[in-house]
């Protein structure tokens, strides 16, 4: 009979796995590669997830890491845009390769929109312009829609986007700069090949190692790779199984830290986009589906940056600007005690002194 694990123990495995019991004395590049990368669709929400996690953190440290090609941004894991290092880059794309040919096949309008195109051949040109030089997805269309005129060119860029190994380049990921998002192989911004013959044992290893104790179903939902049942089992000696509060297996490294339900955990603001939200085909040992649904019917059509309070989704956040000054305006969902109160305060602003530094401070719990 397996050992049952409360959601208050999954919720502490993962903050403690997550950096977010306590921030962590790690550099900028060891603590992307321990969170196998980090979600990066808006390209300052790294740079609020390492804030949250790591001390003394300084955002020119992960600048630096992106200009000098030790880390990079791309489309991997669910087809989402991820920062991740290097080297991870080399092993993570061939392993999501089905990821993305399965969203640009069947996932998206895309794949159908082109009809009877030789995509190899679409492919094959698309590849010749981003060696030439980075492109832009505008770029791209239009160059291919001169040689495919009768095409969708944006149906004729994405092709290109998903199926070819591409990373953005900068300025485009930098702290605080623009740039539109600009497009590179991968192999020659790295000057490294691709892994050949990556190991997906070796991922699910790093994926409970960051995200555990975790199902074979959320580490499917963590990565979009089907079928990973047989990696389980394959790895099974390995690894150590639980039960959670309603039964479903889940799997852990034996040795992995688990701490006691107990435990304080701190308030943290997170970014629009973290992996400690979608790491997981479950989430409600992070946010309550109650929460979750509340949040995004009270945001409609804005973005929502959440605010944890005891380790879960509490409410949100947003910095109000006005004339040289910067208020955090925090609203919670869930009742808060004096005590988290000055909590988050004290977080609060050390938020503003990153997000709005040379502007006046003022933090607002409605």
């Amino acid at each position: 009979m397996s050992d049952v694990l409360s959601q208050r123990a999954l919720n502490r495995a993962l903050l403690e796995r997550q950096l977010l019991l306590r921030r962590a004395p790690m550099s900028a590049a060891d603590a992307i590669e321990h969170l196998v990368g980090q979600q990066a669709q808006v390209p300052n929400d790294p740079y609020l997830g390492l804030w949250s996690r790591l001390e003394g953190f300084d955002p020119r440290e992960l600048s630096a890491l992106i200009e000098g090609r030790r880390a990079v941004r791309a489309a991997l894991m669910r087809g989402t845009l991820h920062l991740v290092a290097a080297a991870d880059m080399r092993s993570l794309r061939p392993l999501l390769t089905p990821v993305l040919e399965r969203l640009f096949f069947t996932g998206s309008p895309f794949g159908r929109a082109l009809g009877d195109v030789d995509i190899e051949e679409v492919v094959a040109a698309g590849r010749i312009l981003v060696e030439e030089r980075p492109h832009t997805r505008v770029e791209i269309a239009a160059a291919l829609g001169l040689r495919w005129p009768e095409r969708d060119p944006d149906a004729l860029s994405y092709a290109v986007q998903y199926l070819v190994p591409l990373v953005q380049v900068p300025p485009r990921g930098l702290w605080n700069e623009g740039g539109r998002p600009t497009w590179a192989p991968a192999e020659s911004w790295l000057g490294r090949s691709l892994d050949r013959d990556p190991s997906i044992d070796a991922l699910t290893l790093r994926y409970l190692g960051g995200y555990g104790p975790a199902s074979v179903m959320d580490m499917q939902s963590w990565s979009g790779l089907t079928r990973l049942r047989e990696v389980f089992d394959r790895l099974g000696p390995a690894l150590r199984a639980f039960r959670d509060e309603v039964g479903r297996e889940v799997f852990d490294l034996p040795e992995a830290p688990r701490p006691a339900p107990d435990v304080t955990a701190p308030p943290r603001f997170m970014p629009e986009y973290d992996n400690v939200f979608l790491g997981h085909a479950d989430r409600t040992r992070v946010v309550s589906e109650e929460h979750r649904k509340g949040l995004q019917a009270a945001a409609g059509t804005r973005t929502v940056r959440t605010v944890m309070l005891d380790g879960v989704v509490a409410g949100s956040w947003a910095i109000v600007r006005d004339e040289g000054s910067a208020t955090l305006v925090v609203e919670p969902v869930v009742p808060v005690s004096k005590a988290a109160r000055e909590d988050l305060l004290q977080e609060g602003s050390g938020l503003l002194a990153l997000l709005a530094a040379g502007s006046a401070h003022d933090v607002r719990v409605t």
